[in-house]
């Protein structure tokens, strides 16, 4: 009923029009909100599967998480019509993510081979190392800084390290970085010159450790190239300084030129290219960067909190890296803003994991 300023039992015509702007006929075929309805289970399990087509149309995180599970299908099921190659996936993840228990499902990946190559930093890397040779705890986002530092424990989140963890992980590594030196200084002028990359010290550092439990001890095994642009920006660093003093006047060369043309040519020769991100910063950007070599991946999942607002690598969406030539104009994309741990078990779980 239209309002009558002069009917003081009615509202006045300008709030109900306010109020009660007529809408647009929607288009046909408009998605509608969708609910879980756990009575529809009675009687049988109620499965991740289940789980993620009821979240595809809940709206918000809920349906990004199901809409990056069709995304990482899609990449796995593509074949080129010609050779039958798959896509070339590459994997990225932060080192806090190797430190929790989402290490077991990067190991599974790797062990599996469903991804065509890693990017992570360099805490990505020796952590991995680290939790063969030493456990990893919970402890508590509000654990004290100074309490723990007295007692030599180091917090990562709500983790926590004990310093003997590196004490074992430098009695490990300096005897290898010992025997590649003496390999590398061996090698001079012959017509086999060692020359030590980031990807090749970690492959060997997986042949090394020789344990199933390890992540790089299974991209060893089936050859799948681990980059780290960072390596020194971490334990494996301090490990690197303390060997050029006790090598010294001889040192230790690791050359990064060599990788960054190893993972572009990777990029370049991809009959299609998906990236699957876990966090930001450099690992986000070294795949993003060598997927610009090809003019862009065809898919993309991103999984980190990062807002947009900053600027910031982390927080850019992935059309901003449309229009960078980093991800293809009329690529499939999405961007799940939720902490990986806390979802990207159940997307693997409908992905790379559902025929196991």
């Amino acid at each position: 009923m239209a309002g009558d300023e002069t009917n003081p039992n009615l509202p006045p015509s300008e709030a109900t029009n306010a109020v009660l702007v007529p809408s647009d006929e929607l288009p046909e075929g408009a998605q509608k909100v969708e609910e879980i309805d756990f009575n529809a289970f009675k009687g049988r399990p109620i499965t991740v599967d289940d789980m993620i087509n009821g979240m595809k149309h809940m709206g918000f995180q809920a349906s990004s998480v199901a809409e990056a599970v069709r995304i990482i299908n899609d990449m796995r099921a593509w074949r080129d019509p010609d050779t039958g190659d798959k896509t070339t996936i590459f994997l990225g993840y932060t080192s806090n993510m190797i430190s929790s228990g989402l290490r077991g499902i990067f190991r599974y990946l790797v062990e599996h081979k469903h991804v065509s190559c890693i990017v992570t930093s360099a805490g990505g890397i020796e952590e991995d190392f680290i939790k063969c040779l030493g456990d990893t705890y919970m402890s508590s986002f509000s654990a004290k800084g100074a309490e723990l530092r007295a007692k030599g424990l180091n917090r990562i989140g709500n983790l926590m390290v004990p310093n003997v963890n590196y004490c074992a992980f430098e009695d490990w590594v300096v005897p290898i970085l010992d025997k590649m030196l003496e390999e590398q200084e061996a090698s001079k002028g012959t017509e086999n010159e060692i020359n030590w990359t980031p990807s090749k010290v970690i492959h060997r550092l997986g042949k090394e450790i020789n344990d199933e439990r390890s992540v790089y001890y299974w991209a060893y095994k089936n050859d799948i190239p681990v980059f780290c642009p960072a390596l020194t920006d971490g334990s494996l660093g301090d490990m690197l300084y303390f060997h050029t003093f006790k090598a010294s006047p001889r040192q230790l060369k690791i050359d990064i030129v060599e990788d960054i043309r190893r993972i572009n040519t990777i990029s370049v020769r991809a009959k299609r290219a998906g990236m699957i991100i876990l966090g930001g910063g450099v690992i986000k950007h070294h795949i993003a960067n060598a997927c610009l070599m090809r003019n862009g991946a065809e898919s993309a999942v991103y999984i980190n909190t990062a807002q947009e607002f900053d600027g910031s690598d982390a927080g850019a969406r992935p059309d901003e890296a449309v229009s960078w030539g980093k991800i293809k104009v009329d690529a499939d994309h999405v961007k799940v803003y939720l902490e990986a741990s806390a979802c990207f078990p159940f997307i693997v779980a409908s992905t790379f994991a559902k025929d196991a």
